[in-house]
């Protein structure tokens, strides 16, 4: 059972799909009152069409997507160094979180509000108490782009639906590298995305990662409908003995980040 506030995933999208169905609504209406009932039913279609499309919407936003992470991220065993990139009010993050024993979670984010309603770091930190983890995650505002951590730092990056807000090429390029560094040999990288994924590949590829793979997340994580579906793109960075990785390495100081325990 979720505790916290997790607001919605680009409310201005949502917002725009509720009323483009209000608006067909009043267009089948009046076509109806002056006696136009084919303008009408095909009105009325389109309204149910977009109704059902912000369904979908807000059912991923509110509980598909939490299910979805919930089945990914069961393979974390408990004392792993996780990193969210774009953690947003939290959702990945302390669903991560919840599952380490040992571990630590890192969140990083610029927190704006035109990404996730509400977005701002006191809401995740909020969160973090709410769910009852704040003693097992960090906060850090910073850009994901520049990551203020040491190479190899982190056992385990998740990001879901953050690093397509990055608005150039060359910026989504720079933040798929600067996962990589420091992701420790071995490690493990899942980023959930609706865009720019063959991207990601292509980098992480070029960087020399042979263990990747994209695929589809489901209906669960559908903005709107198919058209707008989610995928999963899931590499393991190659070991540095070139054997077979181990989930663990020996933790490092971690680079500039607030305790949430600690409090603001």
């Amino acid at each position: 059972m979720k505790r916290g506030s997790y607001g919605f995933d680009a409310p201005w999208a949502l917002a725009g799909l509720f009323f483009g169905a209000v608006v067909l609504l009043v267009l089948a209406a009046v076509s109806y009152v002056n006696d136009v009932p084919a303008a009408a039913i095909a009105f009325l279609l389109g309204a149910v069409y977009t109704l059902a499309s912000a369904a979908s919407y807000l059912y991923t936003t509110r509980r598909g997507k939490f299910a979805v992470w919930a089945e990914e991220l069961g393979r974390i065993e408990g004392d792993e160094r996780i990193l969210d990139l774009g953690c947003g009010r939290g959702m990945v993050l302390l669903l991560a979180a919840q599952r380490l024993r040992e571990g630590r979670a890192t969140g990083i984010d610029l927190w704006r509000g035109v990404d996730q309603s509400g977005n701002a770091e006191g809401v995740t930190r909020a969160n973090a108490e709410a769910e009852g983890v704040s003693d097992r995650v960090e906060l850090v505002t910073g850009d994901m782009r520049e990551l203020p951590f040491d190479d190899g730092r982190f056992d385990v990056i998740v990001s879901s639906l953050a690093i397509h807000n990055i608005p150039t090429v060359e910026g989504r390029e720079r933040a798929v590298k600067e996962a990589h560094r420091v992701l420790r040999p071995g490690g493990l990288m899942l980023i959930a995305d609706f865009q720019h994924t063959p991207q990601y590949e292509s980098v992480l590829r070029e960087l020399g990662v042979v263990d990747v793979r994209r695929r589809d997340l489901g209906w669960r994580f559908w903005y709107g409908g198919p058209w707008f579906k989610s995928e999963m793109l899931e590499a393991r960075k190659p070991s540095s003995n070139g054997g077979e990785a181990v989930l663990r390495r020996p933790h490092q100081d971690a680079a500039p980040a607030k305790d949430v325990g600690e409090g603001a």
